[in-house]
């Protein structure tokens, strides 16, 4: 009998852990309102739909910060007591990759307006504050420098209003980091070939042969590599009319690459964390965007979005609407 028991426990004690890993979309009002605000982690993953060439799917992004949202949740509820609550995927952000050789518009990105990006996090901001929660991370990794300035700029909202934290953990400035991980898998020749690939290189080919093998076409081994070695080098090659979408040698991933940035990417952001919920302030650390001062992309684009504002709004005002 006491053999059998233990044995109940143990099949049970991994079935306990896991729910406490709550899924905002299944939960009811009582389920809600019963949640302890103090211990509770509201998770919100996010991931632009952003081309990502002909090797990779548009949310690219989202595979990878659903993965490192879902990595923290277990950290959270490793903790006696906590729970952790996964808010439904946002595939919203600002600024697709490109937008960095002009390309305003191209198959597969599906970016929103900056403005709009921080109004929909500052309304979420603003519910979860009324409701008295305490404790929101946000895993929305994306690299455009206006995109992480909107995020941050409705944490800031929340903070500022309610006290609390809540944290775009994939904008500080030491996440970056990690994609260097496993680089050292390929020669200097290699790494030479791979270039300066802010997007779409064999970093994020990797990661996604780690993660949905499933969506890499076997095509990816006679991929043509661009490689670039400056900023002018990317504007200059993402402009021309047949530019693939990616920059850098897509052919020189390996799943065993992705693997090493998924897991540093993984440590870094549960590590942060867990030490804001230990009560370091989130408030001073560095941030990716901070460094970062006007560029000509970014001065494009945001132009590029005031001229999509003013039509809307023109054919708000000649419907009345406005």
């Amino acid at each position: 009998m006491r053999l059998a028991w233990l044995v109940l426990c143990v099949v049970l004690m991994p079935i306990r852990a896991a729910a406490q890993i709550l899924d905002l979309a299944e939960l009811n009002t009582e389920q809600i309102k019963s949640l302890d605000r103090e211990r509770t982690v509201v998770i919100i993953p996010g991931g632009i739909l952003e081309e990502h060439g002909p090797y990779l799917p548009s949310f690219t992004d989202g595979y990878n910060n659903v993965g490192l949202a879902r990595r923290l949740a277990e950290a959270v509820v490793a903790r006696p007591g906590w729970t952790a609550v996964m808010f439904p995927v946002i595939p919203l952000g600002a600024g697709g990759a490109n937008e960095i050789g002009g390309k305003n518009v191209f198959p597969g990105t599906y970016a929103v307006r900056t403005d709009t990006l921080r109004a929909i996090f500052m309304d979420l901001a603003t519910e979860l504050g009324e409701q008295g929660f305490r404790w929101i991370f946000v895993l929305h990794g994306h690299g455009a420098p206006k995109h992480m300035a909107a995020l941050h700029q409705a944490a800031e909202y929340f903070n500022d209003t309610y006290g609390g934290a809540m944290v775009n953990l994939l904008g500080l400035r030491d996440f970056g980091a990690c994609f260097e991980a496993g680089k050292d898998l390929l020669t200097s020749e290699q790494q030479r070939e791979d270039g300066l690939n802010v997007h779409a290189g064999s970093e994020e080919h990797s990661l996604i042969l780690y993660l949905r093998p499933d969506l890499v076409p076997t095509a990816i081994r006679n991929a043509a590599p661009v490689t670039a070695t400056s900023a002018a080098d990317l504007g200059r090659l993402g402009g021309v009319a047949d530019w693939p979408g990616y920059f850098g040698s897509p052919r020189l991933a390996s799943a065993a690459r992705g693997a090493r940035v998924f897991e540093a990417c993984a440590k870094n952001a549960v590590g942060t964390a867990l030490k804001i919920l230990d009560g370091v302030d989130h408030t001073g650390l560095p941030r990716y965007a901070d460094r970062l001062g006007a560029d000509p992309v970014t001065e494009n684009s945001l132009a590029y979005e005031r001229q999509v504002d003013a039509k809307q709004k023109n054919w708000l005002r000649k419907k009345g609407l406005q």
